[in-house]
């Protein structure tokens, strides 16, 4: 399976002719959505999910179909059976990739700030992305996508869910809040010159691909 990051939180995962694409939103060039045979979308924050451009690229191509939780589906009406509404423990097979579901709320921003949901995908047993949470799937995770930046967490906390999921490899993802000195101290904590994660982290910038 190939992976190409793309703008701040989105990833395209293509495999044997299957394109997926997790969470285009607002901070990602309009042209993730190009070639996709389906998007997931982890929750309805602007920069996961831009229903505007969404709505756009499944007029463009009928065969589009998404894969979202309750709360984002909502927001998609009149598109029918092209939203499918997963929860935690839901699977599902887009083209011969199979796709897990693992959590269900987005982290804690504050406690007087309502939470939303938020679902994680597991796809193919090869790549795990969390959306904004430090969800730990159930079973072994090979390759994590890792969000270093947000309002919702501070760098201990990454550190601490790399520990915890024991990914063969992590990869950065969720990073355009950060400046360029930013990213560096975070890579840096998250590399062999921090405290250790106890498994290889590589930074990714956009339209980077590694093959998994």
């Amino acid at each position: 399976m190939r992976l190409t990051k793309l703008g701040h939180a989105c990833v395209r995962l293509e495999k044997d002719g299957t394109t997926l694409v997790i969470d285009p939103g607002g901070l990602t060039e309009p042209t993730a959505y190009e070639g996709a045979g389906a998007i997931l979308i982890t929750h309805e924050h602007f920069d996961h999910f831009d229903e505007p451009a969404l709505r756009q690229a499944l007029e463009a191509d009928p065969a589009l179909e998404v894969w979202t939780n309750g709360s984002t589906a909502a927001k998609l009406t009149g598109l029918g059976p092209r939203v499918h509404t997963v929860g935690h423990g839901d699977t599902f097979t887009v083209g011969g990739i199979d796709v897990e579901v693992h959590g269900e709320w987005h982290a804690v921003i504050h406690p007087d700030i309502p939470r939303i949901g938020n679902v994680g995908f597991l796809v193919d047993g090869a790549l795990f992305h969390p959306g904004d949470a430090f969800t730990v799937p159930s079973r072994p995770v090979e390759n994590l996508m890792v969000p270093i930046s947000g309002p919702w967490q501070k760098a201990g906390e990454v550190i601490d869910y790399i520990r915890e999921v024991k990914p063969a490899h992590a990869y950065s993802v969720h990073d355009s809040v950060l400046s360029d000195v930013g990213k560096m101290v975070l890579n840096n904590l998250l590399s062999e010159n921090g405290p250790g994660v106890n498994a290889p982290y590589s930074p990714l910038t956009p339209g980077e691909t590694r093959d998994l």
